[in-house]
């Protein structure tokens, strides 16, 4: 009796956790969708050029580590209170960003989608988001947001935690891209902390508050920057577990 009950409950868990999990699935493929028809006109002109999916790749690669130049000279250049830099590494990771999105887009139109291309891509993301993450890392220690920098290695962590999952599933052929906080949410949620800092900054220029009796910044103009960075820390590596309760439901 008592096992009946547990298997009553247990079933319905699931029909609950995978009608949650199409939503979700319905919510991003129409996110994606109209993401990708405003690229189309770009796309478009790319295909004219003969430019390689690959070499789209190539290029995202190489500007989200001008990003990460650009903090690690913020670090050594500037001052804490100096918002430009980190403005101009989200403006730039945004703008990468695009590239991420491109190259699929453009192989598709090509008819050129390979296993190598494919491969291409989830290497050099990650080499793009590793080198994201050192920039920020440097940055954050290097004016002594000790605790703000712990948070990006822990959102650092989740992120390859996230893609490591899926890629597993999928090479026991399970499809696996449920949850939050995929690589584009990654992207916009740091890029536009980054470029909402530099423009609240801007126009409204430095304030903090402390706690003065535990001698603690409650918050202040980075955190603009790093709150969000504490937020990825934490549901990144949701979505990762999220993703291997996903698979097991469905391997079992």
């Amino acid at each position: 009796m008592v096992l009946l009950i547990e298997n009553e409950i247990s079933k319905k868990f699931k029909i609950k956790f995978c009608k949650q999990i199409d939503m979700e699935k319905n919510l991003w493929k129409k996110i994606k969708s109209a993401s990708y028809n405003l690229l189309n006109p770009l796309i478009g002109l790319l295909e004219k050029t003969g430019i390689t999916p690959n070499q789209i790749t190539t290029i995202g690669f190489l500007i989200n580590l001008a990003a990460a130049i650009v903090l690690i000279a913020g670090a050594e250049q500037a001052d804490r209170n100096n918002y430009h830099y980190i403005a101009w590494f989200g403006f730039i990771l945004l703008f990468a960003g695009v590239f991420d999105m491109l190259d699929g887009q453009l192989a598709r139109r090509l008819n050129k989608m390979t296993k190598f291309g494919a491969l291409f891509d989830s290497v050099i993301d990650r080499y793009s988001e590793l080198v994201m993450f050192f920039g920020i890392s440097y940055y954050l220690v290097s004016y002594h947001y000790f605790l703000s920098s712990f948070f990006a290695f822990i959102a650092m962590i989740g992120s390859i935690m996230v893609s490591y999952v899926r890629a597993r599933a999928e090479g026991l052929n399970v499809e696996c891209k449920v949850g939050l906080m995929q690589r584009p949410e990654r992207i916009l949620t740091i890029g536009i902390s980054a470029v909402l800092y530099g423009l609240i900054t801007h126009f409204a220029g430095n304030f903090k508050f402390n706690i003065e009796s535990l001698n603690f910044t409650l918050f202040e103009n980075i955190s603009i920057f790093t709150i969000p960075i504490f937020v990825m820390a934490i549901l990144t590596n949701i979505t990762a577990a999220r993703r291997l309760l996903y698979c097991k439901k469905l391997m079992n």
